[in-house]
């Protein structure tokens, strides 16, 4: 089978990315336990509340009766798990399901605002707007302060900087980590503010 799955793969791809389609190939398929993919003897089903100790090949021909799909739940318990139940439908609910909450998920990025330590004050309040529409937004932001030259040597100025613009946004985000210094550069990270 991995040989003709090779095989066709092959046809569908160019002679560049090869390598990894025979990387693909290679891959084994995740295989659904249902039906006559079970291969445990003797199964525990769970159907209509009972739980009733079988042979896997009567399990199946009560599924096969009902058509209804026999469902390995657990396949490590001893003996395994099965339930009667319409399987195509099961996967779809739970695609269903998962979609649903992958939409719901707020994903939240760290937005950076890059300062210097001689800030002038119209540039300090642009980069402050900038900084509230990104918490607005729920995003935690990055007060980035890059020192030049000489300019290492007045670590407090910066620091006083980066202090200035969290105390300013402290009605919207709170400080969740503190004034440190990355090589060159000093960083202060804030968070927005529940509710």
């Amino acid at each position: 089978m991995g040989g003709l799955r090779f095989a066709h793969l092959f046809l569908r791809c160019s002679h560049k990315n090869i390598w990894r389609y025979r990387a693909i190939a290679r891959q084994p398929r995740q295989v659904d336990l249902v039906n006559d993919n079970i291969r445990a003897s003797r199964v525990l089903l769970i159907h209509d509340g009972k739980q009733e100790e079988m042979s896997t090949r009567e399990a199946q021909q009560r599924a096969d009766e009902m058509n209804q799909d026999l469902v390995l739940v657990q396949a490590n318990a001893q003996p395994p798990v099965a339930k009667i139940m319409d399987w195509g439908k099961a996967k779809f609910e739970a695609q269903k399901r998962q979609k649903e909450q992958r939409k719901n998920q707020k994903i939240v990025q760290v937005k950076e605002v890059r300062m210097s330590p001689v800030i002038d004050s119209g540039d300090f309040e642009t980069r402050k707007k900038a900084a509230i529409k990104f918490l607005e937004k729920g995003n935690k932001v990055k007060l980035n302060l890059r020192f030049r030259g000489r300019m290492i040597t007045h670590q407090d100025i910066g620091r006083e900087v980066l202090e200035r613009m969290a105390n300013e946004l402290d009605d919207i985000a709170k400080v969740e980590q503190r004034a440190k210094m990355d090589g060159r550069q000093m960083f202060l990270v804030l968070a927005p503010k529940k509710g």
